[in-house]
């Protein structure tokens, strides 16, 4: 059932991008937007953010490459992707007939080079670009390049030259020695947001076979087990910067969304909890709505870095 609250109070806005509500999909957990639709109207979404695309397609990690874990799940999936070409002939028409919200693309590669290329071919096709410099489980690429922050900015800097038409979303990696200073990095070189946090690196044993359960050993971790961490680091960036946050990591409830919403983030992004429950992010969004109703809040504004600080 949907609230009876005026939609506009739920409205938030990234960049020059408006959202009728701050929810959105995380990448690659919600694959192009035609997954999600076989369950749902993908247009009651704030945003849909598709899974990553490289300039040509990429096949990923061998299998075994997720695992279930205490409150989440490792995967390994390598940012398999179909490529830039059937991406713009295939997957992108199918999610703009379905929904009449923004559209995110989240972009990956091994040079600055072909971040460069895939920013240039997607701007102004879709309403938000983001910038995947922080996937833990492939051997190069995004991973070096959220980590080092010299080419972090060198990246960031190239690419906001190629992006004219679409919002710049930069995924910080939870890696960093430093958010705050990731985040205040990109501001400096012209994002319009950050999103964190992405996966963090773990493994898990079978003790029956004495083997990791990944292939590739080591895997992202995600789910409820990571959400303090990730809801510290949203916190930190947040008060580092003055441009939109969007916090991910754990989110499964409204309290959570609220949770990272006081911490600072302007919308938020549903992703592990789709695999246990496709209609996560709408019950997500719900539960916003009735923590505003009960606790008279006019708008979501209102919520953003609204946290107290201090012990009480």
């Amino acid at each position: 059932m949907r609230s009876s609250l005026n939609k506009k109070n739920l409205e938030v806005k990234i960049g020059g991008m408006r959202l009728k509500n701050p929810i959105m999909t995380a990448s690659g957990t919600a694959g192009y937007g035609e997954e999600l639709s076989a369950f749902y109207d993908i247009s009651r979404l704030g945003a849909i953010v598709l899974k990553g695309i490289s300039l040509k397609p990429w096949q990923g990690n061998p299998p075994p490459r997720i695992t279930e874990t205490p409150c989440g799940m490792i995967n390994s999936i390598g940012l398999q992707n179909v490529g830039l070409k059937t991406f713009l002939k295939e997957k992108l028409p199918f999610v703009k007939k379905k929904s009449d919200v923004p559209v995110i693309a989240n972009i990956l590669g091994n040079t600055t080079g072909e971040y460069a290329k895939l920013a240039r071919s997607l701007d102004g096709e879709v309403e938000g670009i983001e910038i995947n410099v922080s996937c833990p489980n492939v051997k190069k690429g995004g991973m070096a390049f959220g980590l080092d922050k010299k080419a972090f900015g060198k990246l960031v800097g190239r690419v906001r030259g190629d992006i004219k038409k679409s919002v710049m979303i930069v995924k910080l990696s939870p890696g960093a020695q430093d958010i705050a200073e990731f985040a205040l990095a990109a501001q400096e070189e012209g994002a319009d947001a950050v999103s964190l946090i992405n996966t963090i690196p773990a493994m898990a044993i079978d003790i029956n076979t004495r083997r990791p359960l990944i292939k590739n050993v080591i895997g992202g971790l995600s789910g409820p087990a990571i959400k303090p961490i990730a809801l510290r680091m949203v916190y930190q960036a947040a008060r580092a910067v003055k441009i939109p946050v969007i916090g991910m990591g754990g989110i499964t409830t409204g309290q959570d969304a609220v949770e990272f919403i006081l911490a600072g983030a302007t919308a938020v992004a549903v992703g592990t909890a789709t695999f246990i429950n496709p209609s996560a992010p709408l019950e997500v969004l719900e539960g916003i709505e009735a923590y505003m109703s009960i606790h008279g809040v006019k708008g979501v504004a209102e919520l953003i870095g609204g946290a107290v600080t201090g012990c009480s």
